[in-house]
């Protein structure tokens, strides 16, 4: 059987209130908002693999985060995801690089390299949490002049814990995510 799996961090309930409210600001965006127990921070997207390279997933997983104690991430921004002037396709929330994130997907990538065959992206990873995805066709109807800034600052920090192995199953009223294994980060109680 395959799965659709990715590798994440999910949120606390808390900023996922607070994540909800900007949504709300700008409801009359042609966007497709993202739930929020969908809301989490994407480190590696698998894509569909079988049972065994799950299991195999799973299994280093566990393994990685025992070298990892908690650590904090810091939020700083809401912004479309501009690339070279092109239409957004995202309205996403930038996250700080920082020392223990980059070492984690460092090893995590590493690992799913050898097991699975994972390929990585090219470009540097950039911690980000999606909040929607912009409706192509509609956003080209509005004027250029007419389309609303959303570039904020945005300042919250929360603790990493754990890491999970996510599933994701596509329907028409958008992704619904299933926990399939959470692995606590060393010394984490």
């Amino acid at each position: 059987m395959k799965h659709r799996v990715f590798i994440a961090i999910n949120l606390p309930e808390k900023i996922k209130k607070t994540l909800m409210d900007y949504q709300e600001r700008w409801r009359d965006l042609p966007v497709r908002w993202v739930r929020a127990n969908s809301l989490h921070l994407t480190l590696a997207f698998l894509g569909d693999i079988g049972d065994q390279g799950l299991g195999l997933v799973c299994q280093g997983l566990k393994d990685i985060v025992k070298k990892y104690s908690p650590f904090f991430i810091n939020l700083t921004q809401i912004d479309y995801d501009l690339k070279e002037e092109k239409m957004p396709r995202l309205v996403w929330i930038i996250g700080e690089k920082s020392e223990n994130l980059s070492l984690l997907k460092k090893d995590l990538d590493d690992f799913l390299n050898k097991t699975v065959g994972f390929l990585p992206e090219s470009r540097d990873f950039l911690p980000h949490i999606t909040l929607g995805r912009i409706n192509k066709w509609q956003w080209n109807k509005i004027e250029p002049d007419e389309r609303p800034e959303i570039k904020e600052d945005f300042f919250y920090d929360f603790e990493v814990n754990s890491i999970e192995v996510m599933e994701s199953h596509l329907k028409r009223t958008g992704a619904e995510y299933i926990t399939l294994q959470s692995e606590l980060l060393k010394n984490y109680e």
